[in-house]
């Protein structure tokens, strides 16, 4: 049986995850969901975000599917999504942004860089280590590669090496392992690749780049579809995997039900593709397109819909 650990944790998170799961569980009714509470509420209730039991409970799932978290600015909170990631080991995360004549997809080093958690205040200063390793560059340059390989694209490789030497490690591993791959591939500094993308986005295919830098340009890329409302992402490693919206938690429309559900039900399409089951996750997208065109959009978009109703336009587009 197919076990899915569903969480919802904060803001605007508890409004679209319902929605998106509602979906799938829909198309699915075999799955086996099951709740993780983590997140800034329960820090708030408890003075515990997120517990040993916890991670043990997310490793014994397929598939996770992740709404939002709040991270606020307490040195004693430490990050929900950075602690997942790291003690699922989930390296790799897939950043897709298509539209009209373009399909990219971000691969973002997920585990190092400046989100390594290496990290420490002083009296006149706050310091971050970034970590960049040989290992750690070599295993999401060869994820990125496969991806380009199954896709028959280009390779760009995204970095900022005239300026800083851990990302001349990064680039020189990519760059190697490409072309032992006998992949096309071209390295671009990050600060023009991040205009040339708006600019030009059907020339790019699969984009590999580091953890601050991948998060950056995937939420650029948003503007190309209608924002960060309308991006999903997969967090994959070898043997666990979790599916969340690009976006945050969103306080300040929290509770109100006009968040945008499209990313997330998007993120619980990749889940479904990830399970094996395609066919539904091109369904997903075909119904949110209609939904879409007939006019049915939440306010982000200039519309009138509520998350729920446009949850609802959805599965109807389905026949669910």
């Amino acid at each position: 049986m197919t076990r899915v650990a569903v969480l919802s944790g904060d803001g605007i998170g508890q409004e679209v995850i319902p929605v998106a799961w509602d979906i799938i569980g829909s198309l699915h009714p075999e799955f086996d969901s099951f709740e993780v509470e983590v997140g800034y509420a329960r820090w708030k209730k408890s003075g515990v975000a997120c517990t040993d039991d916890d991670i043990t409970a997310l490793k014994e799932a397929d598939a996770i599917l992740f709404g939002a978290i709040t991270t606020p600015p307490d040195p004693c909170y430490r990050s929900v999504i950075l602690g997942i990631r790291q003690r699922l080991d989930l390296y790799a995360n897939l950043r897709p942004v298509k539209g009209n004549g373009f399909d990219i997809m971000i691969v973002r080093e997920n585990s190092e860089g400046l989100y390594s958690g290496i990290e420490w205040q002083e009296k006149d200063r706050a310091c971050t280590v970034r970590v960049v390793s040989v290992e750690g560059s070599r295993r999401i340059a060869r994820a990125a590669i496969r991806l380009a390989e199954e896709r028959g694209c280009h390779l760009t490789i995204g970095n900022k090496a005239n300026v800083i030497k851990s990302d001349v490690l990064f680039r020189d591993i990519c760059c190697h392992e490409a072309a032992e791959a006998g992949v096309s591939f071209e390295a671009c500094y990050i600060d023009s690749l991040a205009l040339d993308l708006l600019l030009h986005p059907a020339s790019y295919g699969v984009i590999v780049t580091t953890n601050i830098f991948g998060d950056i340009l995937s939420d650029v890329a948003g503007y190309l579809v209608g924002g960060l409302g309308m991006l999903p992402s997969a967090n994959i490693g070898d043997r666990y995997a979790l599916f969340e919206p690009v976006h945050g938690s969103a306080p300040d429309i929290a509770g109100q039900g006009i968040a945008n559900p499209v990313a997330a039900i998007r993120s619980g399409a990749m889940l479904l593709e990830y399970l094996g089951h395609k066919d539904d996750a091109i369904r997903i997208e075909a119904a949110i397109q209609t939904v879409i065109k007939r006019g049915i959009k939440t306010p982000d978009l200039g519309g009138m819909a509520t998350t729920q109703s446009f949850g609802e336009a959805v599965k109807a587009e389905l026949g669910i």
